[in-house]
Protein backbone atom coordinates (compact mmCIF):
# COMPACT_ATOMS: atom_id res chain seq x y z
CA UNK A 1 0.00 0.00 0.00
CA UNK A 2 2.85 2.46 0.87
CA UNK A 3 4.59 2.85 -2.62
CA UNK A 4 6.31 5.61 -2.93
CA UNK A 5 4.10 7.47 -4.86
CA UNK A 6 0.84 7.84 -2.46
CA UNK A 7 1.01 11.15 -1.42
CA UNK A 8 2.48 12.55 -4.69
CA UNK A 9 1.27 16.12 -5.87
CA UNK A 10 0.12 16.53 -2.23
CA UNK A 11 0.79 19.51 -0.44
CA UNK A 12 0.26 18.83 3.22
CA UNK A 13 -0.14 21.57 6.30
CA UNK A 14 1.17 19.54 9.61
CA UNK A 15 1.04 22.29 12.59
CA UNK A 16 3.23 21.55 15.19
CA UNK A 17 5.54 19.62 13.14
CA UNK A 18 8.95 20.76 14.48
CA UNK A 19 8.62 17.76 16.66
CA UNK A 20 7.21 14.52 17.88
CA UNK A 21 3.96 12.81 16.23
CA UNK A 22 4.21 16.01 13.78
CA UNK A 23 7.84 15.58 12.70
CA UNK A 24 7.86 11.59 12.20
CA UNK A 25 4.12 12.41 10.03
CA UNK A 26 6.01 15.26 8.26
CA UNK A 27 8.84 12.18 7.55
CA UNK A 28 6.77 9.87 6.58
CA UNK A 29 4.72 12.15 3.99
CA UNK A 30 7.85 13.32 2.36
CA UNK A 31 9.27 9.49 1.84
CA UNK A 32 5.57 9.20 0.39
CA UNK A 33 6.27 11.62 -2.40
CA UNK A 34 4.52 14.98 -0.77
CA UNK A 35 4.98 18.44 -0.40
CA UNK A 36 5.26 19.27 3.62
CA UNK A 37 4.56 22.13 5.11
CA UNK A 38 4.95 22.39 8.99
CA UNK A 39 3.89 25.50 11.58
CA UNK A 40 4.84 25.71 15.03
CA UNK A 41 5.78 28.34 17.67
CA UNK A 42 9.55 27.80 17.97
CA UNK A 43 11.68 28.57 14.65
CA UNK A 44 14.55 27.22 15.45
CA UNK A 45 13.18 23.75 16.24
CA UNK A 46 11.10 24.24 12.72
CA UNK A 47 14.40 25.24 11.00
CA UNK A 48 16.34 22.10 12.28
CA UNK A 49 13.60 19.72 11.53
CA UNK A 50 13.40 21.04 8.13
CA UNK A 51 17.23 21.19 7.43
CA UNK A 52 16.99 17.29 9.32
CA UNK A 53 13.75 16.45 6.80
CA UNK A 54 15.14 17.92 3.09
CA UNK A 55 16.98 15.10 2.24
CA UNK A 56 13.60 13.27 1.73
CA UNK A 57 11.79 15.87 -0.14
CA UNK A 58 10.25 19.18 -0.05
CA UNK A 59 9.55 20.90 2.81
CA UNK A 60 8.83 24.51 4.37
CA UNK A 61 9.03 25.73 7.33
CA UNK A 62 6.64 28.39 9.06
CA UNK A 63 6.95 30.12 11.99
CA UNK A 64 3.35 30.15 13.26
CA UNK A 65 1.48 30.39 16.90
CA UNK A 66 -1.80 28.51 16.15
CA UNK A 67 -3.65 30.39 19.04
CA UNK A 68 -3.15 33.46 17.29
CA UNK A 69 -6.33 33.99 14.39
CA UNK A 70 -4.24 36.25 12.46
CA UNK A 71 -1.44 34.54 12.31
CA UNK A 72 -3.01 31.09 11.28
CA UNK A 73 -4.51 33.15 8.36
CA UNK A 74 -1.42 34.80 7.16
CA UNK A 75 0.16 31.32 7.19
CA UNK A 76 -2.64 29.90 5.00
CA UNK A 77 -2.33 33.16 2.58
CA UNK A 78 1.52 32.50 2.04
CA UNK A 79 1.08 29.20 1.72
CA UNK A 80 -1.97 29.44 -0.81
CA UNK A 81 0.19 32.17 -3.05
CA UNK A 82 2.38 29.09 -4.31
CA UNK A 83 -0.65 27.05 -4.73
CA UNK A 84 -3.84 25.46 -1.95
CA UNK A 85 -3.03 22.86 0.38
CA UNK A 86 -4.87 19.42 0.20
CA UNK A 87 -4.66 17.97 3.57
CA UNK A 88 -4.25 20.16 6.31
CA UNK A 89 -3.08 17.68 9.67
CA UNK A 90 -4.29 19.53 12.92
CA UNK A 91 -1.38 18.12 15.46
CA UNK A 92 -0.46 20.53 17.57
CA UNK A 93 -1.11 20.12 21.00
CA UNK A 94 -0.43 20.96 25.15
CA UNK A 95 -1.12 18.76 27.73
CA UNK A 96 0.47 18.26 31.11
CA UNK A 97 -0.75 16.87 34.53
CA UNK A 98 -2.24 18.50 37.47
CA UNK A 99 -5.06 18.90 39.97
CA UNK A 100 -7.66 20.53 38.28
CA UNK A 101 -8.93 22.72 41.22
CA UNK A 102 -5.05 24.51 40.90
CA UNK A 103 -5.40 25.43 37.60
CA UNK A 104 -5.02 28.86 36.57
CA UNK A 105 -7.00 30.50 34.02
CA UNK A 106 -3.77 30.49 31.88
CA UNK A 107 -3.42 27.20 32.45
CA UNK A 108 -6.98 26.41 30.89
CA UNK A 109 -6.27 28.81 27.86
CA UNK A 110 -2.49 27.19 27.44
CA UNK A 111 -4.49 24.28 26.13
CA UNK A 112 -7.91 25.06 24.83
CA UNK A 113 -6.03 27.93 23.11
CA UNK A 114 -4.01 25.08 21.31
CA UNK A 115 -5.39 22.69 21.10
CA UNK A 116 -9.30 23.26 20.55
CA UNK A 117 -9.25 27.04 19.16
CA UNK A 118 -5.73 26.16 17.11
CA UNK A 119 -7.69 23.30 15.62
CA UNK A 120 -10.68 25.19 14.63
CA UNK A 121 -8.80 28.38 13.49
CA UNK A 122 -6.80 26.18 10.68
CA UNK A 123 -9.56 23.70 9.89
CA UNK A 124 -11.73 27.11 9.21
CA UNK A 125 -9.00 28.98 7.48
CA UNK A 126 -7.81 26.20 4.83
CA UNK A 127 -11.62 24.67 4.63
CA UNK A 128 -13.58 28.45 3.41
CA UNK A 129 -10.64 28.89 0.91
CA UNK A 130 -11.32 25.12 -0.27
CA UNK A 131 -15.32 25.79 -0.27
CA UNK A 132 -14.85 28.83 -2.09
CA UNK A 133 -12.99 27.42 -4.81
CA UNK A 134 -15.35 24.29 -4.87
CA UNK A 135 -11.77 22.50 -4.45
CA UNK A 136 -11.85 19.11 -2.30
CA UNK A 137 -9.54 19.14 0.80
CA UNK A 138 -9.10 16.83 3.94
CA UNK A 139 -8.86 17.73 7.22
CA UNK A 140 -6.84 14.90 9.95
CA UNK A 141 -6.76 15.66 13.45
CA UNK A 142 -4.90 13.95 16.34
CA UNK A 143 -7.58 13.55 19.47
CA UNK A 144 -7.00 11.29 21.95
CA UNK A 145 -8.50 7.80 23.65
CA UNK A 146 -10.20 9.60 27.03
CA UNK A 147 -11.92 12.10 24.58
CA UNK A 148 -15.15 10.27 24.42
CA UNK A 149 -15.61 9.72 28.41
CA UNK A 150 -12.83 12.25 29.72
CA UNK A 151 -10.16 11.34 32.23
CA UNK A 152 -8.76 13.31 35.48
CA UNK A 153 -6.00 15.43 35.77
CA UNK A 154 -5.57 16.23 32.21
CA UNK A 155 -9.53 17.92 32.17
CA UNK A 156 -8.36 21.05 29.86
CA UNK A 157 -7.06 18.63 27.21
CA UNK A 158 -9.94 16.12 27.40
CA UNK A 159 -12.37 19.03 27.75
CA UNK A 160 -10.27 20.05 24.15
CA UNK A 161 -9.52 16.70 22.58
CA UNK A 162 -13.50 15.95 22.89
CA UNK A 163 -14.74 19.15 21.19
CA UNK A 164 -11.80 18.61 18.15
CA UNK A 165 -13.96 14.91 18.05
CA UNK A 166 -16.89 16.89 17.58
CA UNK A 167 -15.77 19.08 15.34
CA UNK A 168 -14.48 16.12 12.98
CA UNK A 169 -17.92 14.37 13.08
CA UNK A 170 -19.95 17.93 12.57
CA UNK A 171 -17.73 18.73 9.71
CA UNK A 172 -18.06 15.72 8.08
CA UNK A 173 -21.57 15.92 7.65
CA UNK A 174 -21.90 19.12 6.68
CA UNK A 175 -18.97 19.57 4.23
CA UNK A 176 -19.09 16.01 2.95
CA UNK A 177 -21.01 16.80 -0.04
CA UNK A 178 -18.55 19.11 -0.62
CA UNK A 179 -15.57 17.04 -1.12
CA UNK A 180 -13.87 17.92 2.33
CA UNK A 181 -13.21 14.79 4.20
CA UNK A 182 -12.85 15.51 8.02
CA UNK A 183 -11.33 12.28 10.21
CA UNK A 184 -9.24 11.56 13.28
CA UNK A 185 -6.94 9.63 15.18
CA UNK A 186 -6.80 8.85 19.20
CA UNK A 187 -3.39 7.70 19.77
CA UNK A 188 -2.37 5.60 23.22
CA UNK A 189 0.78 6.12 24.72
CA UNK A 190 3.31 7.16 21.92
CA UNK A 191 7.44 7.54 23.23
CA UNK A 192 7.92 11.04 21.83
CA UNK A 193 11.03 13.42 23.58
CA UNK A 194 9.38 16.32 25.87
CA UNK A 195 5.95 15.29 25.43
CA UNK A 196 5.91 11.90 27.23
CA UNK A 197 7.68 13.04 30.09
CA UNK A 198 5.15 15.57 31.38
CA UNK A 199 2.68 13.06 31.38
CA UNK A 200 4.53 10.19 32.33
CA UNK A 201 6.80 11.91 34.44
CA UNK A 202 8.36 8.95 36.82
CA UNK A 203 8.88 5.53 35.62
CA UNK A 204 6.43 3.48 37.79
CA UNK A 205 3.97 5.65 36.04
CA UNK A 206 5.48 3.98 32.86
CA UNK A 207 5.16 0.51 34.15
CA UNK A 208 1.82 1.14 35.05
CA UNK A 209 0.43 2.20 31.53
CA UNK A 210 2.56 -0.62 30.28
CA UNK A 211 0.62 -2.94 32.55
CA UNK A 212 -3.05 -2.27 31.25
CA UNK A 213 -2.33 -2.17 27.79
CA UNK A 214 -3.49 -5.44 26.21
CA UNK A 215 -0.32 -5.45 23.73
CA UNK A 216 2.33 -5.04 27.09
CA UNK A 217 3.97 -1.99 24.69
CA UNK A 218 3.75 1.61 23.69
CA UNK A 219 3.01 2.85 20.13
CA UNK A 220 5.38 3.99 17.77
CA UNK A 221 6.07 7.09 15.90
CA UNK A 222 5.98 5.28 12.83
CA UNK A 223 2.98 3.16 12.99
CA UNK A 224 1.37 6.59 13.69
CA UNK A 225 2.66 8.02 10.77
CA UNK A 226 1.23 4.86 8.66
CA UNK A 227 -2.02 5.27 9.53
CA UNK A 228 -1.85 8.78 9.12
CA UNK A 229 -0.47 8.24 5.60
CA UNK A 230 -3.41 5.73 4.73
CA UNK A 231 -6.17 8.60 6.20
CA UNK A 232 -4.60 11.60 4.09
CA UNK A 233 -4.08 9.44 0.84
CA UNK A 234 -6.73 8.48 -1.83
CA UNK A 235 -7.40 5.09 -0.63
CA UNK A 236 -9.34 5.85 1.90
CA UNK A 237 -11.76 8.43 -0.17
CA UNK A 238 -14.65 6.49 1.88
CA UNK A 239 -14.05 7.44 5.00
CA UNK A 240 -15.16 10.10 6.59
CA UNK A 241 -15.86 11.25 9.92
CA UNK A 242 -14.00 8.53 11.77
CA UNK A 243 -12.30 9.16 14.93
CA UNK A 244 -9.57 6.10 14.65
CA UNK A 245 -8.57 4.97 18.43
CA UNK A 246 -4.55 3.40 17.86
CA UNK A 247 -4.06 2.08 21.02
CA UNK A 248 -3.40 -1.81 21.71
CA UNK A 249 -6.72 -1.99 22.78
CA UNK A 250 -5.93 0.23 26.09
CA UNK A 251 -9.37 1.98 26.32
CA UNK A 252 -11.18 -1.57 25.87
CA UNK A 253 -9.16 -2.74 29.39
CA UNK A 254 -10.34 1.07 31.01
CA UNK A 255 -10.94 4.39 30.43
CA UNK A 256 -9.10 7.24 31.55
CA UNK A 257 -5.69 7.35 31.05
CA UNK A 258 -4.59 9.65 34.05
CA UNK A 259 -7.18 8.77 36.53
CA UNK A 260 -5.46 6.16 38.87
CA UNK A 261 -2.39 9.58 39.58
CA UNK A 262 -4.41 10.52 42.86
CA UNK A 263 -3.06 7.19 43.94
CA UNK A 264 0.08 7.23 43.15
CA UNK A 265 1.81 10.48 43.19
CA UNK A 266 3.02 12.30 46.16
CA UNK A 267 2.44 15.79 46.94
CA UNK A 268 5.66 16.96 46.13
CA UNK A 269 5.27 15.54 42.63
CA UNK A 270 2.19 17.75 42.60
CA UNK A 271 4.09 20.77 43.38
CA UNK A 272 6.83 19.56 40.70
CA UNK A 273 4.46 19.00 38.58
CA UNK A 274 2.54 22.59 38.47
CA UNK A 275 2.49 24.41 35.27
CA UNK A 276 4.39 27.52 34.61
CA UNK A 277 3.04 30.53 33.71
CA UNK A 278 1.91 30.57 30.33
CA UNK A 279 3.82 32.75 27.70
CA UNK A 280 1.74 35.36 25.62
CA UNK A 281 0.60 34.49 22.39
CA UNK A 282 2.98 35.49 19.95
CA UNK A 283 1.33 37.81 16.56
Amino acid sequence: MFTPDLLKNKRILITGGGTGLGKGMARRFLELGAQVHICGRREDVLEQTAAELSPHGRIHAIPCDVRNLDAVEAMIDSIWREGPLDVLVNNAAGNFIARTEELSPGGWNSVIGIVLMGTLNCTMACGRRWLAAKQPGIVLSISATYAPVGSAYVVPSAVSKAGVEALTRSLAVEWGDRGIRMNAIAPGPIPTQGAFSRVLPRPELETLALERNPLRRFGTVEELANLAAFLVSDGSGYINGEVIRMDGGEFLQGAGEFSSLGRILKEEDWQALKPKKAASPKS
